[in-house]
């Protein structure tokens, strides 16, 4: 490694967008620095792609299958919980991807190895080049998964993860920084462009909800919260379906004569529709809450399923950042509530201000090139020791 041009190796998965989006908002951080040797990859993709495959798609039903009661991807979740990171079940789940690890540390000789999933950490005893491991956990929850010996150090949304690393694992209590989780830049700029847009939108006296329809595993819920919220007449609904072609085509059909209802497909700029919404329903995300926190847009969960998500969500909601909800009519009432009570967004949003941390991804950037910079400058002071 020179000072100016360090190799950086970014490990991400492609389950769901949350792991995929943080990386690419820490390679445009490191871009900032002018360190442009970053790689990102899917380490389950690349190692086993017809199984990264087929986990991708259990992962994707298990919101389904947690609504009809066999919620498997949360009891597994909460059985590992608290597992031994060293234990035998994560160096299971580890094997899976290792030799592929092995061999891109190899290939690749990072000077930095970045975790947004949990599960690629090896130990430098195992490498042939040997590269200093930092982990940036994406939720608002803690699970043993997360958690390797040989990692030098942790990036963490709440100060409430922190206090539960250092107290249930030895040896990190000063391996913790307390950042947030990091967003992609557009998202600050929206959000310094939201009140100005709130602003106009009050002066027209317009109430904007916007829906994310992946947050609905029965389509039929989705369109019974939309008829709801149509009778009521709260305001304008924008519906974003994603890369959900028959959703977007089913809703464009049944809402057609519906004018306040706006159907989208798969968006770039979501940044802008949540600057200028009223609130946001989504599913429970670390990343999409995180996204949220920036803007200050108050968040409605409709049931979250077990695992990170359900954590997420209480932990949102104890914080009075976000609603949950157990059903659609429950959901369509405290959204009318809500747009009925401008006293309930300001407090939200407030809440929101104190919470928000600053640039999480510039942050931890800046905090992983100055430990690299240190350790170079530690192993030249020690050459000149040792040079005659």
């Amino acid at each position: 490694m020179s000072n100016r041009h360090p190799r950086i190796l970014i490990l991400t998965a492609g389950f769901g967008d949350g792991h995929l989006q943080v990386s690419s908002a820490l390679l445009h951080y490191f871009h900032a620095q002018q360190v442009n040797q970053v790689q990102i990859i899917d380490l389950m993709r690349e190692a086993h792609p017809v199984l990264n495959s087929f986990f991708s798609k259990v992962y994707q039903m298990s919101s389904f299958t947690s609504q009809l009661g066999f919620d498997y991807y949360g009891w597994s979740y909460y059985m590992t919980r608290d597992s031994n990171p060293s234990g035998p079940v994560m160096r299971y789940l580890n094997g899976f991807v290792k030799p592929k690890m092995l061999e891109t540390i190899s290939r690749f000789r990072p000077d930095a190895v970045i975790n947004t999933f949990p599960f690629g950490v090896v130990s430098p005893r195992e490498c042939v080049h040997a590269a200093r491991t930092f982990t940036v956990i994406t939720d608002y929850a803690l699970h043993s998964r997360w958690i390797h010996p040989d990692t030098y150090a942790y990036y963490v949304a709440t100060n409430e993860i922190k206090d539960m690393m250092v107290q249930n694992y030895d040896g990190l209590a000063g391996k913790i920084s307390v950042t947030g989780i990091p967003v992609r830049p557009q998202f600050y700029s929206a959000a310094a462009e939201a009140p100005l847009r709130r602003a106009a939108q009050g002066m027209t006296k317009g109430k904007r909800i916007l829906i994310m329809a992946g947050t609905f595993t029965v389509f039929q819920q989705l369109v019974e919260l939309i008829h709801l919220l149509v009778d009521q007449e709260v305001g304008e609904i924008t519906v974003v379906c994603g890369r959900k072609q028959q959703a977007y085509e089913k809703l464009t059909t049944l809402f057609s004569d519906q004018p306040q209802v706006n159907i989208l497909g798969y968006v770039k700029n979501i940044h802008d529709l949540m600057a200028a919404s009223s609130c946001i329903v989504t599913k429970a995300g670390g990343i999409t809450l995180s996204e949220a926190v920036i803007l200050k847009l108050p968040i409605f969960i409709l049931s979250p399923y077990g695992g990170q998500e359900r954590e997420n969500a209480r932990y949102f909601k104890n914080h009075g950042m976000a609603q949950i909800s157990s059903n659609v009519r429950q959901l369509a009432d405290q959204l009318r509530h809500f747009l009925g009570a401008p006293v309930i967004s300001d407090r939200i949003r407030g809440n929101m201000a104190e919470f928000h941390k600053g640039t999480a991804g510039e942050l931890i950037v800046n905090d992983i090139l100055m430990t690299l910079q240190n350790h170079q400058d530690a192993n030249h002071d020690y050459e000149l020791v040792l040079r005659p």
